[in-house]
């Protein structure tokens, strides 16, 4: 079930999400150096990134950095960030609202069975619903540094407001055999986000992650 978590720092084991609001996309390039050089205990100026064969963001490794993934999404005027050292992540955050054509949306993008889910929704509980798939889509596409060109109908995520936020099923596997984690909160009013990350030694979802704020 999702969850609201309050944007205070938590003690988190390699994993942590930062939130930051009244950000455009500026502010939001100028943030991401600045959390990661202060992760790296260097100043932003010396921040270098480059990017994956699909777009993703990474630290450029010749410059001897450690290990340190991160992801950045933002929507209006709120950005979200996430870090984890030695494990691939992918973040995303959406303003929950409906949308005139998000069943459309859903036969289109959405896996056959996310699809029948989101259908038997009560209306009123739809556009969360459809966010909180899309959304647990987008970050995991973006931990695979994918994006669109991975096929969407190739795994399931849960959508339902009422149901815990977890990976279904990769391809053949079952979600709990898939080695990625998935957690989804809300990060400010209106708006949800989600976050998939290697799981790695992390056995619970719960402890793995927590969430700061950017002042």
């Amino acid at each position: 079930m999702l969850r609201r978590v309050p944007v205070s720092e938590i003690a988190i084991d390699k994993v942590e999400i930062a939130v930051a609001g009244l950000q455009v996309e500026p502010e939001a390039v100028r943030a991401s150096a600045a959390l990661l050089a202060e992760r790296l205990g260097t100043r932003p100026e010396a921040i270098e990134l480059t990017q994956g064969v699909h777009g993703k963001p990474t630290l450029a490794r010749r410059c001897g950095y450690p290990d340190l993934r991160f992801n950045v999404s933002h929507c209006g005027d709120l950005a979200v960030y996430a870090f984890a050292r030695g494990r691939e992540i992918g973040i995303d955050v959406e303003a929950v609202r409906a949308l005139c054509d998000a069943d459309e949306i859903a036969a289109r993008f959405f896996s056959r069975r996310e699809n029948e889910a989101y259908l038997s929704l009560d209306p009123d509980d739809r556009p969360l619903g459809f966010f909180n798939c899309w959304t647990r889509k987008e970050a995991f596409i973006k931990a695979l540094g994918e994006g669109l060109s991975h096929p969407l109908d190739r795994f399931d995520v849960s959508l339902a407001p009422s149901e815990e936020a977890e990976i279904l099923r990769v391809d053949d596997r079952p979600g709990d055999e898939c080695g990625w984690c998935l957690q989804s909160f809300f990060p400010a009013p209106g708006f949800v986000a989600s976050v998939v990350v290697e799981a790695g030694d992390v056995t619970s979802k719960a402890s793995a992650m927590g969430i700061s704020s950017v002042r």
